[in-house]
């Protein structure tokens, strides 16, 4: 399938698996860069030589393109884009921060940029500060989230940039890529659906607690921090909604939230710790592998197109 996000990240299919911290190590990033989509590391927990050694074991599962995704925040992030200029990464995502920054250093190295951007005000921002791509993400996604959902969010961001676009957030199948490109993206990042993947290292307990999980089980905490976050409904998530409506320190609550995400998905405790995920959750009902998983979507997504050509004028 050709598009302009598979022409200029050279991938088979436009279907990127979105970074996501202790889950996004090389097996993963590997086997969905070998399945024809774009594996991406979650680069956000590494140090500058942990995140040379994550490359390099990608490097030794596939060789297939693939992509890192860095926080700008990170007190080494000059020594970050060193390392991913000096390992000749194809592209860079990231969310927060000044993107002109990484941008200016990532493009002299060879590397491209595509920003996660929440707004159109934020697409318009990147594109002038000369990003390679867009992925325009909805509030409907897992993690970090805007206000904005997708189905307003693609189409008006379309209509504002020129960049190759990606569209994030409430797709985990090919009824929702299909959806996707009719609001004029050209390509897709999944994150939830690929935490439950059997290459995935997501703890099991994690897992199924994600395949339990009906559309409503989702919440939005840290609101009133400025970093809000989708979450599955939990006891950590109902405590961390009390300490809002209770006025704790934004300090106590970063306190509090320290170490949660770890907690789920590495230790497996998916009551006290953070079980970022999207809404589509209630989509996902079983764990296949990440080859099998893209042909799924590839399948149902021309299924999808082929039933809407038969739909009366």
């Amino acid at each position: 399938m050709n598009t302009r996000v598979t022409e200029i990240l050279g991938i088979e299919y436009p279907i990127l698996q979105g970074a996501m911290a202790w889950v996004s190590f090389a097996p993963l990033v590997a086997a969905v860069s070998n399945a024809g989509g774009l594996g991406i590391i979650g680069g956000t927990i590494f140090t500058p030589d942990a995140m040379r050694q994550e490359i390099r074991k990608v490097r030794e599962l596939c060789d297939k393109p693939f992509g890192v995704n860095i926080i700008s925040l990170h007190p080494l992030i000059d020594q970050i884009l060193k390392v991913l200029i000096e390992e000749k990464v194809l592209v860079a995502t990231y969310g927060t921060g000044n993107p002109r920054k990484i941008i200016e250093i990532l493009k002299p190295g060879g590397v491209m940029s595509f920003p996660v951007v929440p707004s159109v005000a934020a697409a318009l921002k990147a594109e002038a500060d000369g990003a390679d791509g867009v992925i325009v993400s909805g509030c409907e996604g897992g993690g970090h989230v805007g206000q904005i959902s997708s189905l307003p969010l693609i189409p008006q961001a379309r209509d504002a940039v020129k960049l190759p676009l990606v569209a994030a957030g409430g797709v985990a199948d090919g009824r929702g890529m299909a959806a996707a490109f009719a609001l004029g993206a050209e390509g897709i990042q999944m994150g939830t659906r690929f935490i439950v993947t059997r290459e995935s290292p997501a703890h099991p307990n994690t897992k199924q607690k994600i395949i339990a999980a009906k559309i409503e089980d989702t919440l939005v905490t840290g609101n009133i921090t400025g970093l809000p976050v989708r979450v599955i409904r939990n006891q950590m998530a109902e405590e961390f909604l009390n300490m809002e409506k209770t006025k704790k320190s934004k300090m106590e609550m970063a306190l509090f939230g320290s170490g949660k995400m770890q907690l789920a998905f590495v230790k497996g405790d998916a009551e006290q710790g953070s079980v970022m995920s999207g809404q589509v959750a209630g989509l996902i009902a079983d764990e296949p592998t990440c080859g099998e998983l893209i042909q799924r979507i590839m399948r149902e997504f021309h299924e999808t197109i082929a039933q809407l050509g038969k739909i009366p004028n």
